[in-house]
């Protein structure tokens, strides 16, 4: 007994540094971009780091304790200084489910490695943890892209709206109505009874584990 609650604090612990890792590379390459197309916002409000206490929002780190989930400030950006109008504003916006994706491919390959040499699934803490660091980046990639403002995707959906001449009112209205259409999608499950957040995700995440070899670091 003993043993097994050592076992699940050692996970517990292992999902929490990955979440702060996660967010962490999320918004740096969120502030690498805004600054390499032409934005100095970021560095000049101290977000071009990888020092997590840069990134992580106060309340989104409590959270992260008390119920395993949280989340990171937002990188500021001043699309007036960004290169590219629209298009900068998606690179920027990418830049973020990008790194975590890039991330996770990295994390995955100590385990493709062994799995290829020894011919058999690694195991032991270090994969472990890895394998929950790539299942975290690989969740906060495909969380990010969806098309809801304010999320990432967002930014996707913007560039298509103007480029089929959708007025400015109708997309500032999207904007508005953003984190009402986000929180129903999360909370749908218990709304509704259907988990429309997993439907949306799943394949996309089933293509993101694919591409970064994540399925054979077990859990």
């Amino acid at each position: 007994m003993l043993l097994t609650v050592f076992q699940q604090l050692d996970t517990f612990v292992f999902f929490l540094v990955a979440l702060v890792v996660a967010i962490t590379v999320h918004e740096f390459a969120h502030a690498l971009a805004a600054t390499n197309l032409g934005d100095p916002t970021a560095r000049a409000a101290g977000r071009l780091t990888l020092n997590p206490l840069a990134h992580l929002d106060p309340m989104g780190t409590i959270l992260i304790f008390l119920v395993g989930f949280g989340w990171g400030k937002p990188v500021p950006y001043n699309p007036s200084f960004v290169k590219r109008g629209r298009w900068g504003e998606m690179l920027v916006a990418i830049a973020g489910p990008i790194s975590n994706l890039l991330l996770a491919f990295l994390l995955a390959l100590p385990g493709r490695i062994y799995l290829i040499t020894h011919q058999a699934l690694p195991q032991g803490q270090i994969y472990t943890f890895l394998a929950v660091v790539v299942t975290l980046n690989i969740f906060l990639a495909a969380f990010n892209l969806i098309p809801i403002p304010p999320l990432d995707g967002s930014k996707i959906l913007y560039l298509i709206l103007d480029g089929l001449g959708v007025s400015h009112a109708r997309i500032v209205w999207l904007e508005q109505m953003g984190p009402v259409l986000l929180l129903l999608l999360i909370f749908a499950d218990r709304l509704l009874g259907v988990n429309l957040l997993f439907h949306l995700l799943d394949p996309v995440v089933a293509l993101m584990q694919w591409f970064v070899g994540s399925s054979i670091i077990p859990l």
